[in-house]
């Protein structure tokens, strides 16, 4: 997903004056909340084929729910407050 996206859209994210750290931190988070949604979230069909028809796919999604919110929340703290992701790379600079 990245290695078809990323060689068009970074340009574009820096040539607007977006940081590329903060950029990078944004993409990792919004593939992550991607890999714990439906339709495609890849991670809640592993944990049904994990176990062997124990769980349903609707009871993994309703598991995942805390966790879909808490990634949300951290998207929009990194979004609002991007010294959060910050601070590390400018310390170095």
């Amino acid at each position: 997903m990245m290695l078809i996206t990323l060689p068009f859209t970074f340009p574009l994210v820096v040539a607007i004056g977006y940081d590329p750290v903060w950029f990078g931190v944004a993409l990792v988070l919004l593939i992550e909340i991607g890999l714990l949604t439906p339709p495609v979230g890849m991670n809640m069909f592993i944990v049904v084929a994990i176990s062997r028809g124990e769980m349903s796919l609707g009871q993994v999604a309703r598991a995942c729910v805390p966790f879909w919110l808490i990634q949300m929340s951290l998207l929009a703290l990194v979004t609002i407050f991007p010294e959060i992701v910050l601070f590390l790379p400018d310390l170095l600079f």
